[in-house]
């Protein structure tokens, strides 16, 4: 091989090296379908049955962003913020997205994971003294909620929590047991909800003195993980979980409309919430949960918060945090996680376990944060194996399925019989719109 011939396999060398780095460093841009592989006229397939789910009162209106290879193929909202006064839903519009948070609160144990803050395997007691101990219910008396327990046969870590595989249990949304102990002991599940004042770290000391709810590591149950960690990220980073958002994750990645608290001038971007029935009424709600939860607590300056469901965002805020995850841990020159850290969180971390919600559970795994489909799972959806996902309580919704290079959101701000319908519709509507 001559110097002329070295000269070119270093320079082609070179170039595929640049290419590989920009391509796992998309930054979303809007670009015509074509450009990700994208149908427009399947697109307008999607879009048609947004507008027919206006017309039908399935739902008062949903706003979708689907972005491939960093592209935004589709941003589009139908239907009415207010159907009453025709008010359009704005594609910008700030909605509560609840359990959603608990991506970024995953993020951020991570990043201060990179930083030697701990081990996942570290017992959570370490850091709260409370958790040193435990006891798990035994026997449960619905009439007067008196209980019995047995002691833990070992810690709850900080992968327990990451995993949902602790013990814990949920508020308001759990057994009968769970919502009968912890309303005992006044805890909530910390959105728009400040009892006595409490903080956090009050709340999440008390959490560790109750009984869990099964073994450590013995089963997966949706609990209060995640605003455990956000106590956590607290500890161990000296700043409110609201401070570390801000600072850490939504300023370097240019996230301008996601917040615990929505400031003043930004109120009128918040979405209504509404309900809807079988009969095609739809109707907006001030309060929710029997008039529990004020739906305007976005907007009521409050010090708790839930590293599980506190935050509001927009669609295009939390697609650069997606894409971001996407790029394996960076976004626009901003690296918050390394690739290997993204690979553990969105892989299976619960090994012959089953997470317990959704379509088809058993088939599927759950990684740190997310819901990750298996091979096994990936036949009952277009979603590709390794498709990783979440939602929160107000109908949003989003997936990211590494092998198409996409992400998807879909968000609404309504409870009612029809959600789900469209739900089912959807995933087949964006995945038949590739064409490539």
């Amino acid at each position: 091989m001559n110097r002329y011939q070295i000269a070119l396999l270093i320079l082609i060398s070179c170039t595929l090296s640049e290419t590989n780095a920009q391509s796992k460093a998309k930054i979303l841009t809007e670009a015509a379908p074509e450009a990700a592989g994208f149908s427009p006229a399947r697109l307008a397939r999607l879009d048609a049955n947004m507008q027919d789910w206006v017309q039908q009162k399935w739902v008062n209106g949903t706003v979708v962003l689907i972005a491939r290879h960093g592209k935004i193929v589709f941003y589009k909202a139908r239907g009415y913020n207010d159907p009453d006064t025709k008010a359009p839903l704005d594609k910008t519009g700030i909605f509560r997205v609840a359990s959603q948070t608990k991506a970024l609160t995953t993020v951020a144990v991570m990043m201060l994971w990179e930083e030697g803050k701990f081990s996942l395997d570290d017992p959570v007691s370490r850091f709260i003294p409370t958790f040193a101990n435990q006891n798990v219910l035994a026997t449960f008396n619905l009439k007067d909620t008196t209980y019995t327990t047995v002691p833990a046969k070992r810690a709850v870590t900080i992968r327990d929590l990451l995993t949902h595989t602790s013990g814990l249990g949920y508020p308001g949304i759990g057994t009968p047991s769970e919502m009968a102990i912890y309303a005992k002991s006044h805890m909530t599940g910390g959105v728009g909800v400040e009892v006595n004042g409490q903080t956090l770290a009050e709340a999440m000391t008390r959490l560790g003195s109750l009984p869990l709810f099964f073994q450590p590591g013995q089963q997966w149950k949706y609990g209060l993980n995640m605003d455990v960690l956000g106590y956590l990220i607290e500890k161990w980073s000296g700043l409110s979980l609201e401070d570390y958002f801000r600072k850490r994750i939504c300023e370097p990645l240019g996230m301008k409309d996601t917040y615990f608290n929505v400031p003043p001038e930004k109120a009128h971007r918040l979405v209504n919430f509404f309900l809807g029935d079988s009969t095609g009424r739809i109707q907006k709600q001030n309060s929710v949960f029997g008039g529990a939860l004020k739906m305007n607590y976005p907007l009521q300056k409050h010090g708790y918060f839930s590293g599980g469901g506190g935050l509001s965002t927009t669609l295009y805020d939390y697609a650069i945090f997606l894409q971001m995850l996407l790029n394996g841990g960076q976004y626009n020159g901003v690296r918050l996680l390394a690739r290997n850290t993204v690979r553990l969180m969105t892989m299976n971390q619960i090994g012959d376990l089953s997470p317990n919600v959704g379509d088809h559970a058993a088939d599927n795994k759950f990684g740190f944060g997310f819901l990750v489909i298996s091979e096994n799972g990936s036949r009952f959806t277009p979603s590709q194996a390794g498709t990783y996902s979440w939602g929160g309580v107000f109908s949003t919704s989003y997936w990211v399925d590494p092998k198409e290079d996409m992400l998807v959101l879909i968000y609404r701000q309504m409870w009612g019989p029809y959600v789900a319908t469209t739900d089912k519709v959807f995933k087949p509507l964006v995945y038949q719109a590739i064409n490539d």
